[in-house]
């Protein structure tokens, strides 16, 4: 689990004149430090907030700017103080993300226009890729076009799915907060009480915007954490990130483009012919949030004891973990689901892009292997994204997952393993996992036998619907008739 399961936080970035920079942002107060305690991040750069003045936090804010970005300063903190949404402002987030692309990744990358050269160079891929896929898996393809997206694109592409898993933790952090002040007490704070929403999601959304803005610059593809983030249809990758994901590999760039195509090709397959596995995986995100409660012990005693010339006492607070899943069954059952369902998708697309690529590409074992240990660590993408939701969206057993796949291959053939997935119920469990060939020996249920009995008792019972009404009109017209007598 993350350290700071909802805190939003994100490491600061190392200052580009090195130590001595450190001591300069120090003195200043800028990043996340005490002159920043609400978690903002230096947007100065960005016509945010941020600056000089630990001791005042309006200099904090404003001390440092010109009347241009005064101005631009003023309009947000409009914005944040007018927002009446949800519990996160999304119209924010998108525009925190932009900025974090625009000012490009740690190694000095900046954002581009996607040309007609990679635009061609990424649907022939996509295309290749899927003719072999027809080869290694009975599932046909799902992806009805491909596309090549800059950072940008990939942002505002997502931002809806993000939506989608983000707002219920949101919102159960947000309610929890709200509950730790008396019933008496809220009636009075109103006016105060609509204010602290409109700023809490306006800071949700700006910690949210500055994750998926770092994510935008590592990702290669719509589905790179196990979900499907971009629409339907469409297999999507990032030139740019691809480019920078095979630098140092020694490995031509088509081979890791081809290789690329070929994972997010069989992630487009999966997602598109098995229709209940989406919202298996984003129910089981909810089902957590649901699960997540606030210490108000602990939020009481700092709200008692908030020191306005001390306020770095809040984000202290917030940082020692505020914010906790509930040890119940009911949290623990929703998170191994969910692990277990992303090292199930996982491991299937590793399997079947391995079978099709090991014959056909020298660089397969090597490609596969990088992948692997990128998706077992965790890089900062994956720091990123348990940072917005304060899970690890990692499938720690990702391995045993492959393995699981490649021998129900070996024992039952290609359509006998993606048969497993026309229900969630005939899907391998984490036990599973544990002993495979157990399961993969094992005797499996024939669903498709039971969704014909229930759809013949569905047919007999619709056929004796218009005798039951018959028999009512014929009730009907005998009343009539007495009634007439």
């Amino acid at each position: 689990m993350s350290d700071t399961p909802f805190g939003f936080g994100l490491p600061p970035e190392e200052p580009e004149d090195g130590d001595e920079g450190k001591k300069k942002d120090q003195q200043s107060g800028g990043g996340q430090g005490p002159a920043n305690p609400f978690g903002f991040g230096d947007l100065s750069g960005a016509g945010g907030f941020g600056g000089p003045g630990a001791d005042n936090p309006l200099a904090a804010m404003f001390g440092s700017l010109n009347p241009t970005d005064l101005g631009a300063a003023f309009q947000q903190l409009g914005q944040m103080l007018s927002y009446e949404g949800g519990p996160v402002n999304w119209d924010m987030a998108k525009q925190i993300a932009r900025q974090t692309v625009a000012q490009g990744t740690p190694d000095g990358t900046k954002d581009a226009s996607i040309g007609p050269a990679e635009r061609k160079a990424v649907e022939e891929a996509v295309r290749l890729a899927d003719l072999w896929l027809d080869d290694a898996t009975s599932l046909p393809s799902g992806s009805g076009s491909a596309v090549a997206w800059s950072r940008a694109e990939w942002v505002e592409a997502t931002l809806p799915a993000w939506q989608e898993l983000v707002d219920p933790v949101a919102e159960r952090v947000g309610a929890a907060m709200g509950d730790v002040l008396p019933e008496e007490m809220q009636a009075m704070a109103g006016p105060l009480i609509g204010m602290m929403r409109s700023m809490g999601g306006a800071m949700f959304g700006t910690q949210i915007g500055q994750a998926v803005g770092v994510l935008a610059g590592e990702v290669v593809g719509s589905t790179d954490i196990g979900l499907p983030l971009g629409p339907v249809g469409k297999a999507a990758l990032l030139p740019a990130n691809v480019e920078a994901f095979g630098k140092d590999l020694g490995v031509p760039e088509e081979e890791v483009r081809l290789y690329l195509a070929l994972r997010e090709a069989a992630h487009q397959r999966l997602f598109a012919h098995v229709p209940w596995l989406r919202s298996h995986l984003f129910g089981a995100v909810d089902g957590y949030a649901r699960g997540i409660k606030v210490d108000t012990a602990k939020l009481e005693d700092v709200v008692g004891q908030f020191d306005p010339q001390n306020p770095e006492q809040l984000q202290d607070a917030l940082q020692q973990g505020m914010f906790q899943p509930e040890d119940t069954p009911e949290q623990k059952a929703a998170l191994a689901r969910l692990e277990t369902a992303l090292a199930l998708v996982e491991g299937w697309v590793d399997a079947v892009v391995h079978a099709a690529a090991k014959p056909r590409l020298a660089s397969a074992d090597a490609l596969r292997e990088t992948l692997r240990r990128r998706r077992a660590t965790g890089g900062p993408a994956e720091q990123t994204f348990a940072t917005l939701i304060g899970l690890e969206l990692r499938p720690r057993r990702l391995r045993d997952a492959s393995r699981l796949w490649a021998s129900l291959t070996d024992a039952r053939g290609v359509d006998g393993r993606d048969g497993l997935w026309a229900h969630p119920d005939m899907l391998p469990t984490a036990g599973d996992l544990d002993d495979p060939d157990g399961f993969v020996h094992r005797e499996q249920l024939d669903f498709s036998e039971l969704d014909k009995m229930l759809g013949e008792a569905a047919d007999k019972r619709d056929l004796h619907k218009p005798d039951l009404r018959k028999k009512d009109d014929d009730a009907k017209d005998d009343s009539k008739g007495d009634d007439a007598e």
